[in-house]
């Protein structure tokens, strides 16, 4: 089943339901997420502008909470942060079915089974002896 995220309010960075915005420091403290990281999501597009205070202080509002949280655990599970672009242009945009959200999932999944089997190669590479790994020279041609 297709669990819905809430797209509208996380992209906007609407203020908390007692209209109180996060600092940049709250944010990173209550998704567990670096500072530079969460200026770095900005950068690249995948948080939106913070606001500014009067003192210049980015202001966050409740809803990018969720957000970096979704982001976060996109980048533990290995995407890209162009495969999480494209999630987020899907519910962004409001429009989007189960099946590609699934078909985005399914292509990483892809990705990651090449990786391993590329790894499984690595390790048989010398013979899966790794006592004589140290003198076996590696084919760098298998690379």
């Amino acid at each position: 089943m297709c669990r819905q995220f809430s797209p509208i309010a996380a992209r906007k960075g609407e203020a908390s339901s007692t209209g109180t915005p996060l600092t940049h420091g709250a944010l990173a403290v209550r998704t567990s997420c670096n500072i530079e990281t969460i200026g770095y999501y900005e950068r690249v597009g995948i948080l939106p502008p913070a606001p500014r205070s009067a003192g210049g202080h980015r202001l966050y509002g409740e809803g990018l909470v969720r957000r970096v949280n979704f982001v976060r655990r996109r980048r533990d599970l290995g995407f890209s942060i162009e495969e999480i672009r494209d999630l987020l242009r899907l519910v962004d945009g409001g429009t989007y079915t189960c099946g590609e959200v699934e078909k985005l999932a399914r292509d990483h999944v892809r990705e990651i089974r090449r990786k391993i089997a590329d790894l499984r190669g690595y390790r048989g590479c010398c013979g899966g002896r790794p006592h004589d790994a140290a003198e076996t020279p590696y084919p760098i041609a298998r690379v």
